[in-house]
């Protein structure tokens, strides 16, 4: 979500009581802008948390270089990011630890809701086992007030054994991407995706930019092309942060990445032929 990017005051993996602090993006890729970091930083700063939006991985980097000298957690949202790397690394070990979704329609999905959390240090991992498991790491034992968030076997067994496609399921994404973005490339006024020489993007979905894009979806739609907005509402105006009292135009970049991002059909057995059908329409509409 652009902008769902929040260096939180949050102690550990609690986030009761945190007050979120949204950081702008970069126009370019839509995550977090490491560049706009260290002006909203405070003592009470406790947590990075950038979010691996589209299926793009945020500049981890960058972002650990500012995060590491001060002791500040980084946590990844790698919810849509499943296999992406930066610099030659996967997400989920970019930073302190990291979220999964395992929601049916993301590149790696179960049957239903389901999700991880990885990391490499064993005290937080024994503490996220615990918070899964009602607080306890002993039966009838309640340490911590926790919930019941345990990933169930039926789920955990599909995605074991979809997770040996993964790779494959990526790369058909990757080619369908690239013969979108051939074929966009300079029509109208869209944008294409971009993609930094450092990452991967594993493309959850392709998304497009256009100041048009209420005319061209519904012309899309005339012609029996789903298209979809991923998402209407930056997250800084949305009800569920209104203590923050932050007015619209706070975000300039991530409020104009709302009202312009037009997702597109792509899915990994989804045909060449499909893509090429799609990009005649959006050439047409310009046209």
């Amino acid at each position: 979500m652009p902008s769902q990017t929040f260096i939180a005051t949050w102690l550990g993996v609690s986030m009761v009581g945190a007050t979120p602090v949204p950081v702008e993006i970069d126009p370019a890729t839509y995550l977090l802008d490491p560049a706009r970091i260290k002006e909203k930083l405070t003592s009470r700063t406790k947590a990075i948390i950038p979010v691996h939006l589209y299926g793009l991985p945020a500049a981890m980097d960058a972002i650990n270089e500012i995060a590491r000298p001060l002791g500040i957690f980084v946590f990844e949202d790698a919810a849509q990011a499943h296999g992406a790397t930066h610099n030659g690394k996967r997400t989920g070990v970019l930073g302190d630890a990291a979220a999964f979704s395992f929601y049916p329609t993301k590149n790696l999905g179960a049957m239903g809701d389901a999700g991880a959390v990885v990391t490499n240090d064993d005290e937080l991992a024994a503490e996220l086992r615990m918070l899964r498991n009602y607080g306890s790491s002993q039966k009838y034992v309640h340490e911590v007030a926790g919930v019941n968030s345990r990933l169930d076997e039926l789920q955990a067994a599909l995605l074991r054994t979809k997770l040996g496609r993964l790779d494959a399921w990526n790369e058909q994404r990757r080619a369908l991407a690239a013969r979108y973005s051939e074929g966009l490339r300079g029509v109208g006024d869209i944008r294409i995706p971009h993609v930094p020489s450092d990452s991967t993007h594993v493309y959850h979905l392709y998304v497009i930019s256009t100041g048009r894009r209420a005319e061209l979806s519904a012309h899309l739609t005339a012609q029996g092309i789903q298209t979809l907005v991923h998402y209407p509402i930056p997250p800084h105006v949305q009800g569920a942060y209104a203590e923050l009292g932050l007015p619209a135009d706070s975000l300039p970049l991530a409020t104009a990445a709302a009202n312009e991002t037009l997702s597109l059909p792509i899915w990994p057995q989804m045909q060449p032929e499909q893509v090429d059908a799609v990009v005649a329409q959006i050439r047409k509409f310009f046209a």
